[in-house]
């Protein structure tokens, strides 16, 4: 018997000797329930389609009509779209005025269910009027879909946007009576905790009109159901997970094209995109309908590129116009052809990202291309389930890069098989993420004192701080209102917690948006971007307006950025000890400065090219732990010949930990961000940090102290068990390494691995909580050090970082005025005495000060007071509205405004505008001021005012420009 053609494919030469394993899945037959008492539209229904339900399927149906929260996880294609509707259905049957929402982390999900749910409107004789509402919806539909439509299909991007027009909603949330969440393991992460955050605000209105609606959650399988859900929503869940649906056999490949490859001078490695290529191409032409995931949105682009060209070299056996690509950034209607031409298999192959990893109808496919492990256990069978429908024989085939994780699974496969899902991460304790949530949930509906607590779990102390900013209001009868004219809602990324995004512009054309770090990372100044098949070079960046201009080139190069990363502790929180190791967790200080990028023509480097960029900063929380001088003294005993032996140590193991971490915590190597070093001031000793990759961490690192341990463990063995001989990207290179991978040392870091879990398994482990020590605190002592040197220059430098992350720090503020007071400039020294005032208006010091700056020319020294609190009257003095030198102030609030340091910038403009209202770039940055805060009616307001002042000043023409 001839092999099919998903067999030849494990034989043929030129595959064969790369496969690392092959895992064989048998096929699974269906098992079945009837349910009592049906509905009759629903018996009628389900016969004509001659419909049998799975058992999942009929229990979830009992579940929903028992009135309880469900979620439901079972495998890709296992019916879990009929298990909710037909529940529902009957639900809207018995209630004529009953609504449903349903929510879909895509547009193109809704634009697939609407069809589904129209279908069984026809086929039930029921009035439900299904409609999508989201981007797309034309205005002129709107309010008859508000009015009318009793199943409403939307995404949490468009949900974000309209809960504060609820009043418009009336009529559908008074009869809300479910919520559906489908593919909810995809709500995890920064993006998980936002919806969180969203669906609790919904709750809110859906209560304020009398209703309480119940959830019911559609996801894959994965290890923590019942703790997901209850964290998105925050109420209490049946779990059906029995997953009764058929299945045809697969063939799960592991595929490893460094197999028997040895690192050399002499041999150049194998190039994964490359074989990833070769293979789509090579199912392509048997016939075999395939979709081959890459891991981004360039390689996505460059495989279909590569394919294409490959295509036609083929003789006319493959027509490069059944290939495509398909990613996130284009627009609906080329994604929805894509879609409906897999249906048709008028595609043969399409590259995508994990966008067709949710369950968007694409039909029944032969065989998925997995290029790189795509981070998660839960996302690898996600998409290997998109082959292997309707029963027939499907093949799966994982081509690991040459990376930690991936060669430890090449290398494991009954660990890789045998592996449960992992756990699907929510944090709700992101300050910046809840305040975000709070203004808009203040917008949407006053909040009333306790209400914080009670959707939120938030203290109204949270809600108390942000009136003192100035970003909420506190009426006389006790409710929080958001007090400006703008929706917060628009300025808040529910993908990031950044709101800071950039438009990549080419001729005048938006091709994509991108947040700030993406910026840095892939279109800087030089970089190459690919976009829809097409290569463009970055020309320049305006970093103040928010956007990159490009332009079409074809270039066989692409490029890679290095950075520099500095990383301070802020505040310790919990330490694990064992015996005498101890791992920290705690919150920190990362900066990033992208310094310069190479150009690469697959392996091999072509050139480096400077850059000139500020750096990045943010706060966020992280684990670390130090290494003891005698393992450095063991080292450098062994490896005289090595000055370095110990740093390439510390760097080796921070890089290995990291590449594993996705194995223990669910997250992606590129979540998380490490340092190692041999000396950190804050520990005082040779130190390495892991950390959240996000702005206030969305708690990775705080699971994995948990597990560190077996962390340690797989560690290890990758390093062990790896062929190299002095380290390669499969055990201690990293991909992403801000340093070029220098230096590495392969046996250090297995030294340095080996003692750590030395001590951890020769001690029990406890958790002790760690009293909270500033950072800022030991700034400010450096800084003062500064002063009394008269070194005011560095001083400066220090007192602003300690202003970037409170700007009402007492002492910084004091400190600066008389800083500036030394270096003669007055007025903006003024500016901070009265800051610090204003912050303590009994501080003696800071009115010494100001009285000196506005009475006599006499310096007077500076004395360190303790920061006291305590409420006391003070009669502040005259000080008075003129200074001398507008152009010093200007300055000085355009470093502030660059540094981040919004609210200082704007109260420095209007002190200078107080003094000259006609200072016209004054004028501008308090727009640039506004516009950066997202309060659009200021910005605008001064746009106008710096327009009629000079509409010809370069700075107002650019205010101009971002506003229109």
């Amino acid at each position: 018997m001839l092999d099919s053609p998903i067999d030849a494919f494990k034989k043929d030469v030129r595959f064969r000797d790369h496969i690392a394993h092959v895992e064989t899945i048998p096929a699974k037959k269906a098992s079945f329930k009837k349910i009592p008492n049906l509905n009759d539209k629903i018996v009628d229904y389900l016969d004509l389609k001659e419909i049998k339900l799975y058992n999942h399927q009929a229990d979830t149906y009992e579940a929903i009509k028992r009135d309880e929260n469900v979620i439901l996880t079972t495998t890709t294609a296992s019916g879990k779209t009929l298990a909710f509707n037909l529940p529902i259905m009957d639900s809207l049957i018995e209630d004529e005025k009953a609504t449903a929402l349903y929510i879909y982390p895509a547009k193109a999900l809704s634009n697939d269910q609407l069809n589904v749910l129209k279908d069984l409107e026809k086929d039930l004789d029921i009035d439900i009027k299904p409609r999508t509402y989201d981007g797309d919806t034309p205005k002129s539909q709107r309010y008859n879909i508000r009015q009318k439509s009793r199943v409403i299909l939307t995404n949490p991007y468009q949900l974000h946007l309209i809960l504060s027009w609820h009043h418009q909603w009336e009529r559908f949330y008074r009869n809300l009576k479910y919520i559906v969440i489908d593919e909810a393991h995809y709500y995890r992460g920064v993006f998980g905790s936002n919806v969180a955050f969203l669906i609790r605000r919904l709750k809110r209105i859906a209560n304020f009109y009398g209703s309480n609606p119940k959830f019911i959650l559609s996801s894959a399988t994965l290890a923590n159901p019942l703790e997901l859900a209850n964290k998105l929503t925050g109420e209490e869940f049946t779990l059906i997970d029995n997953d009764t649906s058929p299945s045809g056999e697969k063939d799960f490949i592991l595929f490893n094209p460094f197999k028997n490859y040895r690192n050399s001078a002499e041999s150049s490695a194998p190039s994964i995109h490359v074989v990833t290529a070769d293979i789509f191409r090579y199912l392509m032409l048997k016939n075999i309908q395939t979709l081959c995931f890459t891991v981004s949105r360039k390689i996505t682009e460059l495989i279909a590129m590569w394919s294409k060209k490959d295509a036609k070299l083929t003789d006319g056996k493959l027509d490069n116009s059944r290939i495509a690509a398909y990613r996130a950034g284009y627009r609906p209607e080329e994604r929805r052809e894509i879609e409906e031409g897999l249906k048709t298999r008028k595609y043969l192959g399409v590259t995508c990202t994990n966008a067709l990893e949710l369950g968007i109808d694409i039909g029944s496919l032969d065989a998925v291309i997995i290029s790189g492990f795509p981070g998660t256990m839960m996302s690898t069978w996600q998409q290997s389930g998109r082959a292997g429908r309707s029963n027939q024989k499907s093949l799966a085939i994982l081509l690991a890069f040459e990376n930690q994780l991936d060669q430890y699974y090449m290398n494991n496969p009954k660990a890789f098989f045998s592996k449960p899902q992992e756990k699907a991460i929510i944090d709700l304790s992101n300050p910046i993420l809840q305040e975000a949530h709070l203004l808009c949930a203040a917008n949407e509906l006053p909040l009333k004192k306790g209400e914080a607590l009670t959707y939120f779990n938030i203290s109204d102390a949270v809600l108390d701080e942000m009136v003192e900013k100035d970003d909420l209001y506190l009426s006389r009868i006790g409710n929080y209102t958001y007090k400006y004219d703008d929706n917060p809602a628009f300025d808040h990324s529910l993908d990031q917690i950044s709101s800071e995004e950039f438009k990549i512009m080419n001729n005048g054309r938006l091709l994509e948006t991108m947040e700030r770090s993406q910026v840095y990372r892939e279109a800087h100044e030089g970089a190459i971007l690919i976009n829809k098949g097409e290569t463009y070079t970055v020309d320049n960046i305006n970093l103040k307006s928010g956007y990159v201009n490009v332009s079409k080139k074809n270039v066989d190069y692409h490029t890679m950025v290095l950075n520099d990363t500095e990383v301070n502790v802020v505040s310790k929180e919990f330490k694990r000890k064992y015996g005498d190791f101890t791992i920290h967790f705690g919150e920190l200080n990362v900066k990033k400065d992208y310094y310069k990028y190479k150009k690469m023509q697959h392996s091999r480097v072509l050139g480096m090219y400077p850059l000139d960029l500020p750096p990045l900063k943010f706060k966020t929380k992280g684990l670390w732990f130090t290494i003891p001088e005698s393992v450095k003294e063991e080292l450098k005993k062994s490896y005289p010949d090595d000055d370095e032996v110990f740093e390439g140590g510390l760097h080796g193991a921070e890089h290995a930990l990291i590449g594993l971490f996705p194995l223990q915590v669910m997250c992606d190597r590129f979540d998380i961000g490490g340092m190692s070093t041999a000396y950190h001031k804050d520990t005082e000793k040779a130190t390495i940090f892991i950390y959240d990759g996000y702005e206030g961490g969305i708690g990775i690192c705080e699971k994995a102290v948990d597990v560190f341990v077996e962390l340690l463990e797989s560690t290890l063995d990758l390093i062990k068990n790896c062929k190299c001989r002095n380290g390669c990207p499969s055990c201690i290179y990293s991909p992403k390494c801000g340093n070029d991978n220098k230096p590495l040392h392969k046996k250090a870091t297995e030294y340095i691995l080996q003692y750590m879990l030395d001590e951890a398994q020769k001690n029990n482990s406890e958790i002790v909580t760690e009293e909270i020590v500033s950072h800022d605190e030991d700034l400010y002592a450096q800084a003062l050090d500064f002063y009394t040197q008269h070194l005011y220059s560095q001083a400066k430098d220090l007192l602003h970082e300690i202003l970037n992350d409170d700007a009402n720090n007492l002492n910084a503020n004091l400190l600066m005025a008389h800083v500036l007071y030394e270096q003669g400039i007055e007025d903006v020294a003024t500016y901070y005495a009265r800051k610090a005032l204003k912050i303590s208006p009994s501080n003696t010091n800071a009115a010494a000060l100001l009285q000196k700056l506005q009475f006599t020319p006499a310096k007077i020294e500076f004395s360190h007071e303790s920061v006291d609190k305590k409420e006391e009257n003070f009669q502040q003095l005259d000080t008075g509205k003129s200074f001398d030198d507008v152009d010093t102030l200007y300055e000085e609030a355009y470093d502030l405004f660059n540094q981040g340091d919004l609210d200082t910038a704007r109260e420095l403009l209007e002190e200078l505008l107080t003094i000259d209202d006609t200072h016209v770039e004054a004028t501008a940055l308090m727009g640039f001021v506004y516009r950066r805060g997202g309060v659009f009616p200021k910005a605008v307001e001064y746009a106008r005012k710096a327009s009629k002042l000079d509409k010809n000043n370069s700075l107002v023409r650019e205010l101009i420009k971002e506003l229109s």
